[in-house]
């Protein structure tokens, strides 16, 4: 009978620390933000640095609530957000059907690896002007902007991802006979979608940067543009709603591939479970 309640309430211990872990794993963010936000009330209060540099979180709200209603930062993100959403297809559609390629052919891979390598290892900023002076100042430049800081991780994700598929198995793909696009579609696109998931996630966030950094060199409207103008006016309430809302497209766009890789690798998930 003891050994009976011990195991009940060992159980229900367990089923307690389970339910706290699910807990504080969920509000978990919740109380980041609100620590930030609380830090931030506390130097504003403190006085360390003037308000026209450090605003207070509520003069920020204030802010942010004036150009949401006036229609201004719907207008800024919604430029923004298209070139990033344009430049994130655009730019993994390319590093992956490119890195498929290079994965399949040793050769390609040694003669665009210094091209390649050359143009990840230059700073955006660098060449920005280029692509304004050659896209003009409209979207087009943003888009390429954006779609090239994506196309690397894409590319690199895929690479990894095709070669990581085990040797037996593309010996097992070939002993039935399998054709090219059976190996593609049950071999090669199910095994490395993990590798590509995760470059996905990285090419989401690197998006918003090449949109806004195509901005800062030459724009009439979009968020980065919206940031400039703030800054010239020392403006800084005005600059953080620009940053924060960036920082929320990011996150919404990191949101939207765990939702892809939940979906797609809902039989790893299980597997790992069992």
């Amino acid at each position: 009978m003891q050994k009976s309640l011990d195991q009940t309430f060992n159980i229900s211990l367990t089923d307690h620390v389970r339910q706290t872990k699910t807990l504080l794993r969920r509000f978990a963010p919740v109380l980041v933000i609100g620590s930030v936000l609380a830090l931030w009330q506390v130097v504003t209060m403190l006085a360390i640095y003037p308000a026209f540099i450090i605003p207070p979180p509520l003069v920020v709200a204030e802010r942010f609530v004036e150009v949401l209603l006036d229609g201004r930062l719907w207008l800024h993100t919604q430029v923004t957000l298209s070139a990033v959403v344009a430049g994130l297809l655009i730019g993994t559609t390319i590093g992956a059907v490119l890195g498929y390629l290079i994965a399949k052919n040793p050769f390609l891979e040694h003669s665009l690896a210094p091209l390649i390598v050359g143009l990840q290892s230059t700073p955006i900023v660098a060449y920005a002007p280029l692509l304004v002076i050659w896209f003009g100042s409209g979207p087009t430049s943003k888009i390429v902007t954006s779609a090239l800081i994506v196309f690397f991780p894409t590319l690199l994700s895929t690479v990894v991802g095709l070669r990581s598929v085990p040797q037996p198995l593309r010996d097992l793909m070939r002993s039935q006979r399998a054709t090219g696009w059976q190996t593609f579609t049950l071999l090669e696109v199910p095994a490395a979608m993990p590798v590509l998931i995760s470059g996905l996630k990285i090419s989401a966030t690197l998006a918003v940067i090449g949109a806004v950094v195509g901005e800062f060199i030459s724009a009439n409207a979009g968020l980065g543009f919206l940031i400039t103008i703030a800054r010239n006016q020392y403006d800084t309430p005005l600059v953080l709603v620009s940053v924060i809302t960036l920082a929320v497209i990011a996150r919404v766009l990191y949101g939207l591939v765990s939702l892809l890789e939940r979906h797609v690798l809902a039989w790893q998930l299980r597997s790992q479970r069992s």
